[in-house]
């Protein structure tokens, strides 16, 4: 049953491609206003299938996506990306123009702005994704992450209030991965930019998802927090992932070392909780 009062309403039966290939199959779910939720799952389990779909890509499917209470089917290209626009995974596959003004701009200028306007929702864009002062970078001259973040400003410059995101942090080294994380959490945070975001990322997901689905051969598998979703191990590798680094070493210390942990911690913080609360009961003293 679809939700009328979501942002995003998804409830597919069943999605082919013309080759027979079933990529989803009784898919449920639901994107509020806000909202900053991820889509987990191996290679080829339907992330970017359904990313798709709900972005009006792929619309020959069984069942229906609402966006703010429309079928999509039903509405034009223009009206869907003034609300909802695709991340892809390789930024290359997006980015057109010469320069990052050029690219952010070329948006809202087609959508029949002014140019104050344009100016107004260049400035604003390349702000909210850290990239201020890049404007006259040539495209070709930027890191992959930093293509990565001006995908997102030309969507944000169009008035995009949902970003869909497929793979954000892939490709990016380990300064990156974190920048990618800092600038997504600000955009949802500060900007009320609604996100969801396809990955198999599970070390840095829990960093800022509120709430998680997990894909198998198209099909939702769990759905909770974080903490409700990657806690058994065994059940995480049939679905072709893995407990967070940290989550298995709060595991090992909890089931095979026997100490007393409250469930499993997600994050370097909660394990440094959990470990100082275990020496505070274990009655040691902390040495200078």
């Amino acid at each position: 049953m679809v939700d009328l009062a979501a942002k995003i309403s998804v409830s597919i039966s069943s999605f082919s491609y013309p080759d027979g290939t079933t990529a989803l199959r009784n898919v449920t779910l639901d994107v509020h206003a806000g909202a900053c939720i991820g889509i987990l799952g191996a290679n080829g389990s339907g992330k970017t299938t359904l990313l798709k779909v709900m972005d009006g890509l792929l619309k020959d499917y069984d069942g229906k996506v609402l966006l703010e209470g429309r079928d999509v089917r039903s509405m034009s290209p223009k009206e869907i990306y003034r609300k909802v626009g695709l991340v892809f995974q390789d930024p290359d596959d997006q980015l057109f123009a010469n320069t990052v003004w050029e690219d952010v701009s070329f948006g809202p200028t087609n959508m029949g702005c002014g140019m104050e306007e344009v100016s107004k929702r260049v400035n604003y864009a390349l702000i909210a994704v850290g990239l201020k002062g890049f404007e006259k970078r040539r495209i070709n001259t930027l890191s992959y992450g930093q293509k990565k973040r001006v995908c997102m400003a030309g969507l944000l410059a169009m008035g995009h209030e949902v970003l869909l995101m497929d793979e954000p942090l892939a490709g990016l080294d380990p300064l990156g991965e974190l920048q990618m994380v800092e600038v997504l959490r600000s955009l949802n945070r500060d900007s009320n930019v609604t996100l969801v975001i396809a990955s198999h990322n599970v070390d840095l997901i829990p960093l800022f998802l509120q709430h998680v689905h997990i894909l198998k051969e198209g099909t939702i598998v769990r759905s909770g927090t974080p903490k409700e979703v990657l806690c058994e191990p065994k059940e995480l590798l049939s679905y072709g992932l893995r407990l967070p680094y940290v989550a298995e070493l709060g595991w090992k210390l909890k089931y095979e070392d026997d100490l007393s942990l409250d469930g499993l911690p997600m994050t370097v913080n909660e394990a440094r909780e959990a470990i100082l609360a275990l020496i505070k009961e274990k009655g040691c003293e902390k040495t200078t």
